[in-house]
């Protein structure tokens, strides 16, 4: 899955820039900068993540809009996404999982939680549980 949420940068009357997203309107932010607009982009998108995970609220997938600016959530978040996306998918839930992964229910319901960091020996053995296979890249930054 792409996790890179396009977001436009529109000058501010009184300097600087209005960040909005996409894919989340009621998500925004500013920045001084195009560079602090990147850091300060991430940090919102991590934050409105983090709420839908923790509500189990839907969370779509990132748009494909022509657009130069585009920011990816942190590590720990995609991974929980990603977890979720494939239980979702795969019509399993945490306690479906946690037998898979010959584990218990809390350390299988810890991948869903965007503020824990999963090893990636838990990443791969929940991906194997849920007829997955766990895929590890480096991409060029964006910014």
């Amino acid at each position: 899955m792409n996790f890179e949420y396009p977001f436009k940068l529109t000058p501010a009357e009184e300097g600087g820039f209005l960040i909005n997203f996409l894919d989340f309107p009621e998500t925004y932010s500013e920045g001084d900068s195009e560079d602090e607009c990147f850091y300060m982009a991430q940090d919102v998108l991590n934050l409105t993540l983090t709420c839908l995970l923790e509500d189990d609220a839907p969370i779509p997938a990132p748009s494909d809009a022509d657009t130069k600016y585009k920011v990816a959530p942190s590590p720990q978040i995609q991974a929980a996404i990603a977890v979720r996306n494939a239980k979702d998918e795969t019509r399993k839930n945490t306690a479906d999982l946690a037998r898979a992964m010959d584990t218990s229910w809390p350390v299988a319901d810890k991948l869903t939680d965007p503020k824990h960091w999963p090893t990636l020996r838990q990443l791969d053995k929940a991906a194997r549980a849920l007829g997955k296979r766990l895929i590890v890249k480096f991409e060029d930054a964006s910014y």
